[in-house]
């Protein structure tokens, strides 16, 4: 059986999502497999696709509440049935800096258990997973607020293609490779060193920072509050690796998007086999935000991790330093 080549349409405004998804399929000759009426996460239209066997490809509608990373992971590794062609993010002009800025939680249906999720993240990762962003509702915004939305876009996925929405909007292309493993997220580019925003603004821009020393937990918390309270700008989105000093062998995944930050760990030093390279020594972050004070922001960062003093009295006493986060349980701990 030949793969089902899938268009995936996903967004924060369901009344966009669902017209844009109706126009795609008529427009491209495609099969339309829509959402469910919830507006929750919907992975079950992929297991549904397996049955699309009279047709070759579909336009699926994804709901409100889907994570880009899982979509995406769902439909390139369907054991060949599914071909992802291209992921189409509408974005409400309107709404969209506020969806960015939400504080409230999604539940994941999907999940075993009860699992939630930032909505501000699921709308971040909607768009830096996308092939094509495509921007509605877009006609009474002021020119100089356009262009900052543009940029904005593009700086969290460079690789997209960002769109006015038109009635003469041509169909996406539908030429994308889509792998389990994805390099779109603009703050993935920018630690790779191989970030090029096809769209710029001057209240726009990005910043990389480096540091091998470990952060001091209590001092990080107030940088985190500090970037909140908008002294250095907005930043909209950070994401990387980093290590607290008081748990100074664990790697851990940076999400910020907003008002939401989760440190999640990922590994553990002592159990990384010879041949795995380090995710990061200290901290490799990725910035993205409006009118950003890259010097201010540095120079506080370099004030969270340790000092000389610090450094020099090693990890047992690191061990003392007051740490406000709650603690971690690694994945091979949760098996044990």
């Amino acid at each position: 059986m030949d793969p089902v080549g899938v268009v995936a349409v996903v967004g924060a405004c369901r009344a966009e999502r669902q017209s844009y998804a109706k126009r795609l399929a008529h427009q491209s000759g495609r099969v339309l497999v829509p959402a469910d009426g919830s507006d929750g996460a919907g992975l079950g239209n992929v297991d549904g696709l397996r049955w699309l066997i009279s047709t070759d490809e579909a336009v699926v509608e994804f709901g409100a509440a889907i994570d880009a990373i899982e979509l995406v992971g769902a439909l390139t590794s369907q054991e060949g049935r599914t071909r992802l062609m291209g992921v189409v993010c509408i974005v409400d002009a309107v709404h969209v800096f506020d969806d960015l800025q939400r504080d409230d939680y999604v539940a994941a249906r999907s999940a075993p258990g009860l699992e939630v999720t930032a909505a501000a993240l699921l709308v971040t990762r909607q768009i830096e997973y996308a092939s094509t962003v495509l921007i509605v509702n877009w006609e009474t915004l002021p020119t100089e607020r356009l262009s900052v939305l543009i940029a904005l876009m593009s700086h969290l996925n460079p690789v997209a293609r960002v769109l006015l929405d038109s009635s003469d909007t041509d169909t996406p292309p539908t030429d994308t490779v889509y792998t389990p493993g994805q390099d779109r997220p603009g703050w993935i580019r920018i630690l790779n060193g191989d970030f090029a925003p096809g769209a710029t603004d001057a209240r726009v821009s990005a910043m990389h920072y480096e540091h091998v020393r470990p952060l001091h937990p209590a001092r990080m918390e107030r940088l985190l509050h500090t970037i909140e309270s908008g002294r250095f700008g907005t930043v909209v989105r950070s994401a990387g690796f980093c290590r607290l000093a008081t748990r100074p062998d664990i790697v851990a995944q940076w999400d910020h998007v907003g008002h939401m930050m989760s440190l999640t760990p990922l590994a553990l030093d002592h159990a990384m086999d010879d041949d795995e390279e380090l995710l990061a020594i200290g901290q490799d972050l990725g910035f993205v935000g409006l009118d950003l004070d890259h010097e201010a922001l540095r120079t506080q960062m370099d004030a969270a991790v340790l000092t000389d003093d610090e450094l020099a009295a090693g990890p047992r006493a690191w061990c003392d330093f007051v740490d406000p986060f709650p603690p971690w349980h690694t994945a091979s701990e949760r098996s044990d």
